[in-house]
């Protein structure tokens, strides 16, 4: 025992019949112990209770087992927007068979993003997974070029050197949802868009857009910033300058069930005289009145993903590609 009463690395190598090297050696995680020999040693840590000192773990391995989520967002979206729960639950679900720990960031758009950086280049983590991020000033940037595994949760804009993303195709996403709202006849299609300094938010116009001009049809855009109030604003925008609007593509769920409430105060039946269509497919999407059509991205898949490519990055693989996975309309009651 040492002077805390605590067993020590040197009684758990003399229990196993083993050296202290390799006791350390099995803590660490190398691959190069015999199976055995890991079995023997891993019963005399279980039989003295040997907790290893991680602090002494991170000076040899130069490892904290910590890794972070970066979220530039206000805490208030981020504990409102079941986006980001999903994307939590897919991370910490491939995490859990390791010993990493997640480390959460949150930092608003408006404060001082040097914190963060700060942070990041300090050792306090392996690696870093970039969530909702937004293209302002040259922080995407310096976050792409510091010397720590990073993945972004989408291309981050404004950035001029290769990095590991994954995403949906929000394009062909919000292509799907308005080319729905064509099919069941709606020809007055207005959207509630996202944020142009997101990728999210740029992509699902771009889609509007598109088949937009394709129907030759006018387009009528109001923008949020994929928070409820912002696209219940957006909505009333709408109703004003187009009170005759039919359909409505809205870039979010969480907007969506703003447009739906505002619909319902000025009397606008959906979907006999306007139908909706969301983006997220979230657990909101299930609880509106009426449920909502929406396009699916696989939230926690994604998020799983992206810990899975920041593990491999950590372990020394050189990933710079760009993941892109499919959407799928799920058609409810709203349209």
């Amino acid at each position: 025992m040492n002077e805390s009463g605590s067993p020590t690395l040197e009684q758990v190598a003399a229990l196993a019949g083993v050296s202290r090297a390799t006791v350390s050696r099995v803590v660490n995680g190398s691959p190069k112990v015999l199976p055995d020999t890991v079995a023997a040693v891993e019963q005399a840590i279980l039989q003295l209770g040997y907790v290893p000192n991680r602090a002494a773990r991170a000076l040899v391995t130069r490892r904290t087992d910590s890794i972070a989520i970066v979220v530039p967002e206000p805490d208030s979206r981020v504990f409102s927007d079941p986006f980001f729960a999903g994307m939590l639950s897919g991370v910490s679900r491939t995490l859990a068979p390791t010993s990493s720990q997640l480390v959460l960031l949150i930092e608003p758009a408006e404060a001082d993003d040097q914190r963060f950086l700060r942070y990041l280049r300090g050792g306090h983590v392996d690696g870093a997974i970039i969530i909702s991020h937004h293209g302002r000033d040259n922080v995407l940037q310096e976050l792409a070029q510091l010397p720590l595994p990073i993945v972004f949760s989408a291309r981050p804009l404004g950035v001029d050197v290769p990095v590991a993303s994954v995403d949906v195709d929000n394009v062909a996403g919000a292509r799907t949802g308005v080319e729905h709202l064509l099919s069941i006849g709606r020809r007055k299609i207005a959207t509630v868009a996202g944020p142009l300094d997101m990728t999210a938010g740029i992509d699902r116009l771009t889609g509007y857009q598109e088949v937009m001009k394709e129907a030759g049809l006018p387009a009528m855009i109001a923008y949020g910033d994929f928070t409820a109030d912002g696209g219940e604003q957006a909505t009333l925008r709408l109703l004003d300058e187009h009170p005759d609007l039919d359909g409505l593509f809205v870039a979010s769920d969480l907007m969506a069930t703003a447009a739906l409430r505002v619909l319902s105060q000025h009397n606008r039946r959906v979907p006999a005289d306007v139908a909706v269509v969301g983006f997220d497919d979230s657990v909101l999407a299930t609880t509106t009145t009426p449920k909502l059509t929406t396009v699916r991205q696989p939230v926690e898949q994604l998020g799983a993903r992206l810990a899975e490519i920041l593990l491999a990055k950590i372990a020394g693989a050189n990933l710079t590609a760009a993941e892109i996975y499919d959407t799928e309309l799920i058609i409810r009651d709203s349209a």
